[in-house]
């Protein structure tokens, strides 16, 4: 179920200056290799990320800013390689030049109140350009600042808290543990109880390398359709809300030997066969679900507690538009559990080695739908002194260069303290009208579940 939402909010945010936030102490000026999984071409994009605080009692009288402009100086002196500018060197490698020039800080006050923005905090978010500035000319993959943090004061006394990564320094969960260890200082702590831990040697290709798993996420495929250049067209944002209702819905359609599917399964294979058939693409055509497995908690990987870079891969499921369209939810969510059993760590290993046999190849963006999980990695626990954020995840549905190639799940509760999944979702508007339609069929008539309210037109450039 979809909450009520202000439309049309429009609201004035007074910056000042950017400034570099440098470590407070000094920090060893050297040259930190990303790893072969860190500089893969896909990963070279800047990943948003905001954060929504309401007012506090017991710290009105502190400015956030303030604190967490003191906190983030602090907390680079452990976190230095933040501190630094990437390069490139011979092979197309990617390395962190630790010159501690610092990562850029806006300071920030809107004349808004935080209930202005409705009950449901999700993408698309009002004058989110606002919100997270670009500073013209910071948002380059090399020799720019490698995160952009913006904090802006509400007039109710709560803040917004947006931030800008360059993913190939990490992953959602290494993001996470900075944002953590920023937060633990803002409350008085003196040290990290997670000690940052760089070894991205671990996740390089073996010598030799050989690769010795099927990956075809990374196979070049010609786009004949011209399926890209379609997604650009007149794009439509709009948030879905996934409740124990939808929830419950969708697990009822479940066959009985899938019937042990995640909640993050059934509803993949549920909005993959969605988005797919609302593009009515042509029956032959092949469409693939890539999703992204952590290779964190593996064992026989060694990957240490505080390891903050990349560690994930994007095991893939493929099938015609015929197939996907015609079959029952069952047929999509077997693919999808499928691709995920198969990464191993051999399959991590073998990654690894194709990128560096093959030059760092980019995934395969034609006729591609890629999901990534936020429900479990933690951004809504960030706490800088005013409690737990109301919203944590990403600033919009929008990631990249192609809209609705990347979507996200994002944790919310909402105003019945029930615990729900949001889809910020990117689609041409006719087909988000035949995807609503299409998964309100799935759902028997369950059309609450998408607000139209929240939506807005996004008219492309192109």
């Amino acid at each position: 179920m979809a909450q009520k939402v202000t439309p049309n909010l429009v609201f004035t945010v007074r910056r000042h200056e950017p400034e570099l936030i440098a470590p407070s102490n000094p920090t060893p000026h050297e040259f930190k290799l990303l790893s072969d999984f860190d500089d893969q071409h896909s990963l070279r994009i800047q990943i948003p990320v905001i954060q929504f605080y309401p007012s506090n009692k017991e710290n009105v009288h502190s400015d956030p800013v303030k604190v967490i402009r003191n906190a983030l100086a602090d907390v680079l002196v452990f976190y230095y390689p933040f501190a630094g500018r990437l390069r490139e060197v011979s092979g197309g490698k990617l390395v962190v030049d630790c010159t501690g020039e610092g990562v850029l800080f806006i300071e920030a006050d809107a004349d808004v109140r935080m209930e202005q923005f409705g009950e449901a905090l999700h993408p698309p978010f009002p004058c989110v350009e606002e919100l997270l500035y670009n500073v013209p000319g910071s948002d380059g993959i090399l020799n720019s600042p490698l995160l952009l943090i913006q904090v802006t004061r509400l007039l109710c006394g709560g803040f917004i808290f947006a931030l800008r990564l360059n993913h190939t320094m990490s992953d959602g969960l290494g993001l996470v543990q900075f944002m953590m260890a920023i937060g633990e200082i803002a409350r008085g702590a003196h040290t990290l109880s997670v000690q940052p831990v760089w070894q991205r040697e671990l996740l390089n290709a073996r010598d030799p390398p050989h690769v010795t798993c099927t990956h075809h996420e990374y196979d070049e495929v010609v786009n004949t359709k011209d399926t890209i250049a379609s997604l650009l067209v007149d794009v439509d944002h709009r948030s879905f809300t996934f409740g124990p209702t939808e929830l419950l819905a969708l697990r009822k359609l479940v066959p009985k030997h899938l019937s042990k599917c995640s909640t993050f399964d059934v509803l993949t294979a549920c909005l993959w066969r969605c988005r797919t058939i609302a593009l009515q693409l042509d029956p032959d055509e092949k469409v693939r679900f890539l999703g992204i497995v952590n290779a964190r908690g593996r064992l026989d990987m060694s990957l240490p507690a505080g390891y903050y870079g990349n560690a994930f891969v994007f095991p893939d499921a493929v099938s015609t538009v015929k197939k996907l369209s015609q079959n029952s939810l069952g047929y999509a969510l077997e693919l999808v559990m499928t691709a995920k059993s198969s990464v191993t760590t051999e399959y991590v290993r073998s990654v690894a080695d194709l990128m560096v046999t093959r030059g760092r190849p980019p995934l395969q963006a034609a006729g591609s739908w890629l999901v990534s999980d936020l429900t479990r990695v933690g951004s809504r626990d960030v706490d800088f002194g005013w409690g737990k954020a109301v919203y944590g995840g990403v600033a919009t549905g929008w990631v990249g260069d192609i809209p609705g190639l990347i979507n996200f799940f994002v944790p919310f509760r909402n105003n019945k303290g029930e615990n729900v999944v949001v889809v910020p979702l990117c689609l041409p508007a006719a087909a988000m009208e035949r995807f609503v339609k299409v998964l309100g069929s799935m759902l028997v008539g369950n059309h609450q579940l998408v607000n139209g309210m929240a939506s807005c037109q996004i008219k492309s450039a192109l």
